[in-house]
């Protein structure tokens, strides 16, 4: 494991500030030690005014008690850094064994004060789709605490918890790549992603037809299922309805497993060509036709909530709109404004690369080199069968043994023993029911959270928990990467192009929407970026995290 830096553009000590909702209309503001003790307290009127004058000043980092990012950001107001309680919370709960307790404001200061936890409030989407950083406690905090005490006491605790760590450098830098994020993501969905709604609206058309009437199908799916019904003859057949199509094959001698497009793909039959259009098209048009543009395009803008750490490896998720799986067909309306440009980065296998450093293994570091790194892997172990390198890396990061997979890793497996030892320790830690880290700290669930109750019952259950340590080890400290990345250019374009906006994060992948005149510094910010958190992250390795940064005018060109 690297040496990791402890601070850094993402997690530089400074003042803390509290700002939370009080209750004479106004908000209390306290400031803090670098510790999370309280110097000083105050009343202000004006949340924006007091803010503001506070960032200018001191840079600090801010905990804020409610929507009061939402506010900010509608005025205008970005600051710089912050500690996101909840997330944070998460991280540590995860991190110290105690999975899935409840990590909102109240649950962490009900068990810091010693009283009952609340049980944690599902959340729906508020009609205004306002960006927020902390949800609004549904109730009052326990014990009766205000929400900026609450706030000043869980973030002290939380940092003694974090500095009582053999991980504290790491875990310094987990939580406010984790925090920044939070910041971001309010930010990206107050900015909105660029979408022509006038073009998604033409692709619609000329996909499906005329826009149906509500509860009708497009005339297009109307008839593909037409001509389903009358390849079996003319019997109706609901193209929807997996076991009105299995019914309808088995009637014409063809014992169909399931209606899945691969199993349909294997049989010979005149229904199956307008069977997987339609399943096809209407995947589209459930997902992202009329009712999501309707719903989800307002003023030129896709404007999705981003779940930061929705995933447990620490990948962020969406709530409605699909953001994070945007149809490359769909990505023709993701156009730039005028005068301004898109800049669209891209990590370049970046999973394969993660494990080199991770690992160690100077072989395949030096590999990781490469611009492309299965090319070199190819030319190294496969000769010269790109095809080859990439199942075999893959069946390392995800366990894959079948068909000619289990010769391709045993062929890893003896030129780079320190990397598939890697995987295969975690895999042997999943098997045993233990828990495996990321390079930064974030730490995998127990095997009952996500298997329920019965976990490790046997030994196909031990295997599959150890595929996904296996993967988690890898998956997670890439997201460590970059969630740092993304981090250290919101900073850097705070600096220096503070009119940019970003607006898409997925993965490995960032789109930022800038003036035309800008956009060759912001695709240099991006890539300094990544080279930036290369060297947090993985300290001194040799590997290359090659993130390209294309300016175009609109998102598909870039693919």
């Amino acid at each position: 494991m690297c040496a990791c830096s402890p601070v850094g553009p993402t997690g530089d000590n400074g003042p803390v500030y509290v700002i939370a909702g009080a209750a004479e209309n106004g908000w209390d503001v306290l400031r803090c030690t670098e510790s999370g003790a309280v110097l000083d307290a105050r009343t202000v009127p004006g949340l924006v005014a007091a803010v503001t004058g506070i960032e200018r000043a001191e840079h600090p980092r801010w905990v804020f008690g409610g929507e009061e990012y939402a506010s900010l950001l509608e005025a205008g107001v970005r600051v710089r850094r912050c500690h996101d309680l909840a997330l944070v919370e998460s991280i540590l709960l995860s991190f110290e064994g105690r999975y899935g307790e409840p990590a909102t404001l109240a649950a962490a200061y009900a068990r810091l004060a010693g009283l009952p936890v609340p049980e944690e409030q599902a959340r729906t989407r508020r009609p205004s789709a306002q960006p927020v950083l902390f949800e609004t406690e549904p109730d009052p905090l326990p014990g009766g605490v205000s929400p900026a005490r609450a706030c000043a006491e869980v973030l002290a605790d939380q940092l003694r918890r974090i500095e009582g760590s053999a991980w504290a450098p790491r875990l310094r830098m987990l939580v406010a790549a984790e925090s920044a994020g939070a910041l971001a993501a309010a930010e990206m969905q107050a900015n909105g992603l660029p979408y022509r709604a006038d073009v998604h609206a033409e692709l619609l058309t000329g996909l499906f037809g005329p826009r149906p009437a509500n509860g009708a199908r497009p005339k297009v799916l109307a008839d593909l299922a037409t001509e389903v019904s009358e390849a079996f003859g003319g019997k109706p057949v609901n193209p929807e309805h997996p076991g009105s199509v299995q019914r309808a094959f088995a009637r014409a001698g063809i014992d169909l497993p399931s209606t899945k497009a691969a199993v349909l793909r294997e049989i010979e039959h005149p229904a199956v060509a307008p069977l997987l259009r339609y399943k096809e098209l209407s995947r589209l048009y459930a997902a992202h036709g009329w009712f999501w543009l309707d719903e989800w395009v307002r003023e030129g803008r896709f404007c999705p909530e981003f779940v930061v750490g929705g995933v447990v490896s620490g990948r962020w998720a969406s709530r409605g709109g699909a953001a994070l799986q945007l149809p490359k067909l769909l990505r023709t309306c993701v156009r730039a404004d005028p005068g301004r440009r898109l800049v669209v980065a891209d990590a370049a296998q970046l999973e394969p690369r993660v494990l080199a450093a991770l690992s160690e293994d100077s072989r395949l570091a030096e590999l990781a080199t490469a611009g492309d790194m299965y090319e070199s892997l190819a030319e190294d172990a496969f000769a010269g069968q790109r095809h080859d390198a990439k199942i075999a890396m893959l069946s390392a990061m995800y366990g894959g043994t079948a068909g000619h997979a289990a010769a391709l890793l045993a062929v890893l497996r003896k030129r780079f023993p320190e990397a598939i030892g890697y995987v295969e320790r975690a895999a042997r830690h999943g098997e045993h029911g233990r828990s495996v880290r990321s390079v930064l700290g974030r730490t995998s669930p127990p095997p009952a959270a996500l298997m329920g109750e019965a976990g490790l019952d046997s030994l196909r259950a031990a295997r599959d928990w150890g595929r996904f340590t296996r993967n988690f080890v890898v998956q997670s400290s890439a997201s460590d990467w970059a969630l740092t990345v993304l981090a250290t250019l919101r900073l850097d374009l705070l600096d220096e192009l503070p009119d940019a906006e970003l607006v898409f994060f997925v993965h490995d992948e960032i789109i930022v929407h800038c003036r035309a005149r800008d956009a060759p510094r912001c695709a240099e910010l991006v890539e300094r970026a990544a080279e930036q958190a290369r060297r947090l992250v993985f300290g001194r390795t040799k590997v290359r995290f090659p993130l390209p940064a294309n300016v175009v005018d609109c998102y598909a060109d870039a693919k």
